[in-house]
């Protein structure tokens, strides 16, 4: 019997057209011929043919009876040690085949890959690696690199090429002439074509390589779409890093997540990957501006929803997987223009961090030295010895120098009178506190108290972004976190970049001959959920200051953290919610807001839509349940069902507190 695997490649095989050159030469390498190259690089644009191309070679490699290690660079993370462990045979077994898909997304690994991972190959291996980039010059400049490299830039198919793949397709021949002058040689809008059918192929424009090619293809591919279910999962599709069928049922929990990523998944442009899936890079960012034009209200709801989960995720995640949910989060957001206004790094400057070592500390003390002087680095010590684990070390990918650190410290209350004689940047934080709301007993701040990286010192950089991350997820999952701090040398340029997400105290304080400028926000006064998303928005709306009451956003953020910290005492004692109107007037606060919001979720049941909704609230936030998943077994519903009468409950929930806010307890009549 005939294997699906086995299928797929003949099916493959049937299919592909062109690119004879490069089956040749990795033919030829299969064969072991001693003239033929060992590493294949293959690039060009997005849409050219190359996954195509690599799965063609990886049947190659299985059918010589060759071990096949395939990674996708959109997953690969920052650390050079993660990428040799999945690689691992291609320097203990002989004969090997590496292939790396989408290595734009991890091109910082480029120097580190020529000097220090394939030299050490095991016998008779082969690499190809495909990306849009091409290869540094100095590879391919390289004499000793000269006959083990091949390196092919793919071109567009030929028109005969092109009309075999139309043929292939059973697009009809009176039609091939005007699908050609429309798509030229693009593979991919080509194969688009020829999946939306002869239906689809009427038009008589001429073809440019534009978004509005691409656009025209997938409406005809697509054509109307079935339900606005399916509109919401392309929403989902188009913004999210990967969508997993999980990902579906939660932010769609009144949908069949099944039945949608089944529909997802079967169109040609979907990418199925160990994460999910994944549109053809020209293929979303086509589909997200489609969307967003047609429907910008809706897709920005989704937007908002797809944060709600990825934030749920952050805060139950373990250990391991909170920065690979901090990735995706931040993905989702990836053009938002605060972003922008930090993001400028090149290739060249991908760091991957890790917690500092005892060896670390002469380095770091000379970084220090370097870029903010002795008195600095005293204190760097000062605070390595109190708080080792608030240290990341930085290391450059290419080549594994350490060129930065950072220390994000948590103070708790009252303060240390030792570190507040000591360290006058720490001092100034304090007093701001104390100044404006003070931090209570069982809260703590943080600081980012130091970011080195003397080559690049304080300007937007890959060290800055990564460790503003990581405060950020720290601050998501911290409880009782009352404040959060930046300092920056620089502060008038700092004031501007992240203005709208952080108040400039006012604070100079001077260490040696430097002075420094502090910027904070209160958790507070502002729930961690609506701060974040005022850092990635794509609006940039102005951060609310003052005593002002609260926006009904914030004050619907504000709920939702009340809830989260229902069981955690003091985390609900430092909620946003405990300064809102409605409890302005409690003599002992905490346990009359519990009581409100106790009664307030009872209330619910007083209407036959919300019994299901205050059943649900109940299991998710009052029971002891550990999860969502727990709280939906609890009382019986599938998941979905479960999440469904969740986010009802919780608009209802909102709205009747929100009425309070605004005009009081209604009275009984």
């Amino acid at each position: 019997m005939v294997s699906v695997g086995e299928r797929l490649s003949s099916a493959r095989v049937r299919a592909f057209i062109g690119r004879d050159e490069q089956l040749e030469r990795f033919t030829d390498a299969l064969a072991g011929d001693p003239q033929a190259p060992f590493a294949f690089y293959v690039f060009g644009p997005g849409g050219i043919g190359k996954s195509t191309l690599l799965r063609r070679l990886a049947d190659h490699a299985r059918a010589a009876g060759r071990l096949l290690v395939e990674l996708d660079g959109r997953f690969v993370s920052r650390d050079p040690a993660d990428f040799e462990r999945a690689a691992d045979p291609f320097l203990d077994v002989p004969g090997t085949v590496l292939v790396v898909d989408s290595f734009e997304h991890c091109q910082w690994l480029e120097s580190w890959l020529w000097h220090h991972f394939l030299p050490r190959a095991a016998d008779s291996t082969l690499v190809v690696l495909a990306g849009r980039i091409a290869p540094q010059p100095q590879w391919t400049a390289d004499p000793a690199w000269g006959g083990l490299l091949h390196v092919s830039e793919l071109e567009p198919f030929s028109e005969d090429q092109a009309l075999s793949l139309l043929a292939a397709a059973r697009i009809r021949p009176e039609l091939r002439d005007r699908v050609l002058r429309f798509a030229g040689g693009n593979p991919l809008a080509l194969s688009l074509a020829a999946a939306a059918g002869s239906a689809g192929c009427g038009r008589e424009e001429i073809w440019t390589p534009s978004a509005d090619i691409l656009r025209t293809l997938l409406t005809g591919l697509i054509g109307e779409v079935p339900t606005a279910a399916h509109r919401r999962a392309l929403e989902v599709a188009a913004q999210a890093f990967s969508t997993s069928e999980e990902l579906l049922a939660a932010v769609l929990p009144e949908e069949d997540a099944h039945h949608l990523f089944s529909w997802l998944r079967d169109l040609p442009f979907m990418e199925s990957t160990h994460r999910g899936l994944h549109p053809h890079d020209a293929a979303r960012e086509t589909l997200a501006a489609d969307l967003r034009w047609r429907a910008p209200n809706a897709f920005e709801t989704m937007r908002q929803r797809l944060a709600d989960e990825y934030l749920r995720l952050l805060r139950e995640a373990p250990d391991e997987r909170v920065w690979t949910v901090t990735d995706e989060l931040f993905y989702l957001f990836r053009e938002g223009k605060t972003l922008a206004r930090l993001r400028t790094w090149s290739r060249e400057d991908e760091v991957h961090d890790r917690p500092l070592r005892p060896e670390d500390m002469d380095v770091v003390l000379r970084m220090a030295r370097e870029a903010e002087g002795a008195a600095s680095a005293e204190l760097v010590r000062y605070w390595a010895e109190r708080q080792p684990g608030a240290f990341s070390v930085y290391r450059l990918v290419s080549t594994g120098r350490v060129v930065a650190f950072t220390a994000r410290l948590a103070l708790p209350a009252p303060a240390d009178p030792q570190d507040l004689a000591t360290d006058p940047v720490v001092a100034s934080a304090w007093e701001y506190t104390d100044a404006t709301a003070p931090v209570s007993p069982g809260e703590h701040i943080g600081i980012s108290r130091f970011s080195v990286y003397p080559e690049r010192y304080q300007v937007p950089s890959r060290v800055i972004d990564l460790s503003s991350s990581r405060a950020q997820a720290e601050s998501a999952r911290a409880r009782g976190r009352a404040y959060g701090f930046a300092v920056w040398r620089d502060a008038e340029a700092w004031a501007e970049r992240v203005k709208g997400t952080l108040h400039d105290t006012g604070a100079r304080p001077q260490v040696g001959a430097h002075t420094y400028g502090v910027f904070g926000v209160d958790w507070r006064r502002e729930p961690v959920e609506t701060w974040l998303r005022r850092f990635i928005s794509t609006t940039d709306e102005p951060l609310e200051s003052g005593p002002s009451p609260l926006s009904r956003t914030t004050f619907d953020q504000a709920v939702r953290e009340a809830l989260t910290h229902w069981r955690d005492t003091g985390a609900f004692a430092a909620c946003a919610l405990m300064r809102a109107r409605l409890a302005a007037d409690f003599t002992d606060p905490v346990e009359e807001l519990r009581a409100l919001l106790r009664q307030a979720v009872d209330d619910l049941a007083h209407e036959p839509r919300g019994v299901r909704a205050r059943d649900a609230l109940v299991a998710g936030y009052f029971s002891g349940a550990p999860t969502q998943e727990a709280a939906a077994r609890r009382i019986g519903l599938p998941f979905g069902t479960y999440r469904r009468h969740l986010r009802q409950g919780l608009d209802l929930l909102c709205e009747a507190l929100w009425q309070w806010e605004l005009h009081g307890p209604v009275e009984d009549s």
